[in-house]
């Protein structure tokens, strides 16, 4: 079993297509939960507050456009 990086890199560049295909959409949907939890983890201790407060003061300044 792989215990650095280095030996996941290796073991990923030794799988097979169809195994490395299977392994990019594996890790594509763990590094997007990995970057929720992070985000919801930020949300609830006010890390994010700052740059919320700043989006909004720069929508009322007319600085920004619907989408």
């Amino acid at each position: 079993m792989a215990r650095t990086v280095e030996e996941v890199v290796k073991a990923v560049e030794q799988l097979p297509q169809d195994q490395l295909k299977q392994f990019r959409a594996w890790f594509q949907k763990f590094d997007a939960e990995v970057w929720d939890e992070q985000i919801e983890k930020d949300i609830k201790t006010g890390k994010l507050d700052a740059l919320a407060q700043a989006a909004i003061v720069d929508h009322h300044a007319g600085k920004s456009k619907k989408l």
